[in-house]
């Protein structure tokens, strides 16, 4: 598992007083970082080994200004060529944000998904979890 801390933005506020639902992708993004190093470690575009087939994102509670969010990053599917990528936000020990992304291992020359092995296949494994939390 790998973890994040954000220390939100005033700008990353709303009209409503709480962190806007936009932000939460793209702080799901910044934490697959660690991820995506595993395939690229340079994190190199030039290089990239992966693409984005699904993203959703649960939103279970508010998030507010001033308290830093923990983002935790693991696996919850390991499949031949594309896994399953489970966030969790929290803030104040509580769950606010639940997100799952499905990943493909990709050549973007070829243009067709390229199989999970190796030691690849073992450096993912480290980080499957078999359930999602729920509080």
């Amino acid at each position: 598992m790998f973890t994040r801390i954000i220390e939100p933005a005033f700008y990353d506020t709303d009209a409503l007083g709480h962190i806007n639902n936009t932000r939460l992708p793209a702080w799901f993004e910044l934490a697959r970082n660690d991820l995506f190093k595993l395939f690229t470690p340079n994190l190199n575009p030039r290089q990239w080994r992966l693409i984005m087939a699904r993203m959703e994102i649960d939103y279970r509670a508010e998030l507010f200004y001033g308290h830093d969010i923990e983002i935790r990053t693991y696996l919850t599917r390991l499949g031949n060529s594309s896994f399953t990528v489970t966030q969790e936000a929290r803030q104040r020990e509580t769950l606010t944000n639940l997100g799952h992304t499905v990943m493909v291992h990709y050549d973007h020359h070829a243009k067709r998904a390229v199989p999970l092995e190796g030691e690849l296949r073992r450096a993912l494994s480290t980080h499957l979890v078999a359930e999602p939390a729920t509080a």
